[in-house]
């Protein structure tokens, strides 16, 4: 398996995010990390609803409290640490969660 590192441990603050390029299955895709009040996680930039990016390409992903994750264009909530959608078109679907390791040097993308 290859791993990517996608952030220093102290690269990101609780509430930010930072897009990144992957490839699955010879397929280029975009990804966000996100870093919670006690834990990491990362998941595709693609809204389960149609396909496309949560975000307006301006890496803005919480809702303005900062409680869940946002489809920009449709309104879907995402609750952050499971990426279930809690509310909007897609009520029950969960965005595609990526496979990370952290450790004392930051976080690591592990894809095959």
């Amino acid at each position: 398996m290859a791993k990517t590192q996608l952030a220093s441990a102290n690269d990101l603050q609780p509430g930010q995010t930072l897009k990144f390029n992957y490839t699955q299955n010879g397929v280029p895709r975009e990804g966000f990390l996100a870093r919670l009040k006690d834990k990491w996680v990362a998941y595709e930039n693609r809204c389960r609803h149609i396909a496309i990016s949560l975000d307006f390409d301006n890496n803005q992903f919480f809702t303005q409290d900062g409680k869940y994750l946002f489809c920009q264009t449709h309104g879907a909530v995402y609750e952050p640490d499971t990426g279930l959608c809690v509310q909007g078109p897609c009520t029950g679907a969960s965005l595609f969660a990526l496979p990370i390791e952290v450790d004392e040097s930051g976080v690591w993308l592990d894809m095959e």
